[in-house]
This record gives structure tokens, sequence and C-alpha cells, in this order.
């Protein structure tokens, strides 16, 4: 195939493989790596390719579970679960790019949901659930036969749907529950804060490698919540991994991005980013611009 057809057919596949590799390791760098990597061996090899568009998937499936192994295998001498990389737009908009690249995600908590998968179910999941690849194509990928590999993506459903992650589908219901957050921790009430909050509500902070945290429980999470929301810190809205969340600024500077699980209005979940390395990293022109 002459070099430009080959470019545009990988360009045409690259909003599709992005997402596939986002979905798979939370991480944006990671998964443009990934694509970049599965775009140099297919310039290397695009000789008696039949299917391009299957084998790129195949190529960034791999790629991605490569990574996610490595991934295990140091947390078995570090066990930390950082938060993923969040996609952050401007509130009621969607930049085509991240739209692409969440494949209708909605949440935050999802891709923590995802994270604590292994990395075999994650792949059968994320490739047959969420883009129809068929079980006859993700069975070499994790060496396993077809059925088999159907029983890791039906575990890995299992686990999403107890956890849970997704939000109510009614974003100004959502935004309602996120402002009724901010402005509880604005005021100090504390009572109206817990009031938001569901009694199981769990918050998942992330402030670096060596200070991630999880608090659960409606009074426990108010206490550290108010840290968020109070008058000195500036709130602006945004839509976080498709859903209502928030970036936080003290004095003009970006300090922490919070996504937040909303159902039958009130919060279920809160996830901080607010590691200072991570938010360099991470496209905030929505709401800096």
């Amino acid at each position: 195939m002459p070099d430009g057809a080959l470019t545009a057919r990988f360009e045409a596949a690259r909003p599709q493989l992005g997402a596939i590799a986002y979905r798979m390791l939370g991480s944006i760098d990671d998964a443009q790596d990934a694509v970049q990597e599965a775009w140099l061996r297919l310039s290397r090899s695009n000789a008696g390719i039949a299917n391009i568009d299957a084998w790129l998937t195949t190529v960034v499936a791999r790629i991605c579970l490569n990574t996610l192994r490595d991934r295990h295998a140091r947390g078995r001498e570090e066990p930390v679960a950082h938060l993923p990389d969040p996609i952050v737009d401007v509130e009621g908009e969607f930049d085509p790019e991240h739209r692409a690249m969440l494949a209708d995600a909605v949440g935050l908590a999802l891709f923590v949901v995802l994270d604590t998968l292994p990395p075999a179910e994650r792949l059968a999941f994320v490739l047959h659930d969420v883009f129809a690849v068929p079980f006859d194509q993700i069975a070499p990928i994790v060496d396993r036969t077809p059925e088999a590999t159907r029983k890791l993506a039906s575990r890995a459903r299992r686990r999403i749907e107890q956890a849970h992650p997704a939000p109510d589908g009614d974003m100004a219901a959502q935004r309602e529950a996120v402002d009724a957050f901010f402005a509880a921790g604005r005021t100090g009430d504390f009572d109206r804060l817990v009031s938001v909050l569901h009694p199981d509500v769990v918050l998942r902070g992330d402030f670096g490698p060596d200070a991630v945290f999880r608090t659960e429980g409606a009074s426990a999470v108010a206490k550290r919540a108010r840290a968020y929301a109070g008058r000195e810190r500036e709130a602006r809205a945004a839509t976080i991994n498709g859903a209502a969340g928030a970036v936080i600024f003290v004095g003009g500077r970006a300090t922490a991005i919070m996504g937040f699980v909303v159902r039958a209005g009130r919060v279920t979940a809160v996830d901080v980013l607010a590691d200072p390395a991570r938010l360099a990293r991470i496209d905030l022109s929505a709401v800096t611009g």
C-alpha cells in the first residue's frame, strides 16, 4: 500500500485506537505512546495485512496488555492505586477529540473500577463490551479460547455492575448536587454538607506517588471535603470524563481536579487528583482559556 494511503488509513483508525488505549491504561500519555508504537509497527510491516483496522486493534491491545501486566507486577511490590488521568471539558461542551477518547464512558469512577480488574479481564471487557470486538479476535491476545475469553469479560462486567461507578444520566441533576456540595463547604455548614453525601460515599484522593488515600462514610468524607470547598478556593464547573465535576484554583493556579458520581441526587463518590506533576501534564485549557 502506498505510504500516503497507509497514513490515511491509520489516521482514520487513530481515534478508536486512542479510545481503546485510554480505556485500557487510564493514562493519556501512555495511550498516545501505545498508538504511536502501533503506527511504527505498521509502517515497518504493512505488506500482506488483510485487515489493517483489525491488525491495529490487536497490536494496540497487546501493547496495553503488556503495560498493564508490568504495572501489576510492580503493584505487588508497591501496592498503590492512583487515579486515572481525567479528561476535562468546559461545562456543557465536549471537545471532539475528548469525546472520541472517552468512547461514551461516563465518569472518572468507571476508570477507577477498571483499574482494579486483572489485565486480561480488563482487555476482554473493553474490547468486547465497549468496542464490539468479537471474542474470536480477542482470544489469541489473552491466550485463551473464545469461550474462556467470554468468561473473562463476564467476570469484569459483574464487577463493574456491582461497583455502580456510573452517575445518573441527568447532567442537570448531577450539577445541582455538585453545586450543593461546594455551597455547603463554602459556608462551613457541616450538616448540610453531610446531607448532600450518600451515607456510604467514598472519597479517593491522589496527591502524588506517596500520598494516595481513601475515605468512606458521609461524616468522614465531609470533614475532608471541606478543605476542597473553602472560601479561598475557586471551584470552576467542568465536565470530568463526561460527568459533572470541577477544577479547583487557588490564586489563579489549578490545584485539583474533582470528579463526582451523583446518584438519586446525592454524591456517592468523589475522586480528587491533586498531584502537581500530573496536573501540569493535563489539558486544562477548557477552564483556563
